[in-house]
């Protein structure tokens, strides 16, 4: 039979000529998929068989029996590709939505009112509190309170056990001191003043208890001078917080305090069995919330929490930090 009696067959997959008074339902093996290319793997969507040369891809034998076909596939039409393509260009441009920029965020003053910050005693502290405070025995001293204004500087706390008030001025002189005459007594768990044994198992508890007795504020001790000193300080940070480490062993938490605004902190801490003092004072670089920041103090260090307002990043702590 010449070409002429013979029809090209257009199924994917055969390509062969065929005598169209011969053509079964059954005579041609052709693939109904369409070819699909993943991983440098060759194959039909219609079956399974895979392979890496091209070659290979086109003889792979058809997976469905049918009739032979001389219906050329129809070619797709570039200008109706082009134009679909536009649409769909234009669909996607109009159907992008963006989340409204957020305004930034208003810089509080810096003299906005300071909060006392929140404190908690880890156990390594507490524990090396108790070992410090049961070496301590009970002191007579000639100290009347007296205060030498040479010495006395604004600010300095009382050394009277259990009184947590500043030296302003001269007048500060002329009020009445609570404290604790006596010493610190751990028993069984307990915890108490030998001057009035209100016992507590609760440490803060023990450390912010009142003072029993009255007398006048003790600004210096001769034989236990707090010296200022520079402590090392660190900070990291997460998406809610950054953390202020300051590195003093054995903060006396009833003598130290931490305090903040939105966008300064400012520490006092005491520490080394009041021998030193650390004061710093720091305009942030980002806003803060102190309300819903807070301390730890640990045995060697002291961690100041202070929750962003703004999740970020900040690439310094201090605003005018070079």
């Amino acid at each position: 039979m010449s070409d002429t009696d013979t029809k090209q067959c257009y199924n994917k997959g055969c390509g062969k000529r065929y005598n169209p008074a011969e053509n079964k339902d059954d005579s041609c093996h052709y693939h109904p998929g369409v070819p699909v290319f993943h991983d440098a793997l060759k194959g039909w969507s219609c079956c399974k068989k895979r392979s890496t040369d091209f070659t290979e891809f086109l003889n792979i034998p058809g997976c469905t029996a049918g009739p032979h076909s001389n219906v050329k596939p129809v070619e797709p039409d570039p200008e109706k590709n082009n134009e679909k393509k536009d649409e769909l260009q234009t669909v996607k441009e109009t159907t992008i939505v963006r989340a409204p920029e957020k305004p930034p965020l208003e810089r509080p003053s810096e003299n906005e009112p300071m909060i006392r910050l929140p404190y908690t005693v880890g156990s390594s502290l507490q524990q090396a509190l108790e070992k410090q405070m049961k070496e301590m025995t009970l002191e007579t001293s000639d100290d009347k309170g007296e205060v030498d204004p040479s010495i006395t500087k604004v600010g300095t706390l009382c050394k009277n056990a259990g009184c947590t008030k500043e030296y302003r001025d001269e007048s500060t002189n002329t009020e009445q001191c609570t404290f604790h005459s006596g010493v610190p007594i751990f028993h069984e768990g307990m915890k108490y003043w030998s001057c009035c044994k209100r016992k507590t198992s609760d440490f803060n508890s023990f450390l912010n208890q009142e003072g029993c007795t009255t007398g006048k504020h003790l600004w210096y001790k001769k034989e236990s001078e707090e010296s200022k000193v520079v402590c090392r300080v660190d900070w990291h940070q997460t998406a809610s917080f950054v953390t202020v480490s300051i590195f003093s062993k054995l903060t006396q938490p009833d003598k130290s305090w931490v305090e903040a605004n939105g966008v300064s902190l400012r520490v006092k801490l005491v520490f080394d069995g009041g021998k030193k003092q650390f004061e710093k004072s720091v305009v942030l670089k980002g806003i803060v919330d102190p309300k819903k920041s807070n301390v730890k103090m640990l045995g060697t260090k002291v961690e100041i929490n202070l929750k962003k307002v703004e999740p970020g990043n900040w690439t310094r702590l201090e605003l005018n930090q070079c």
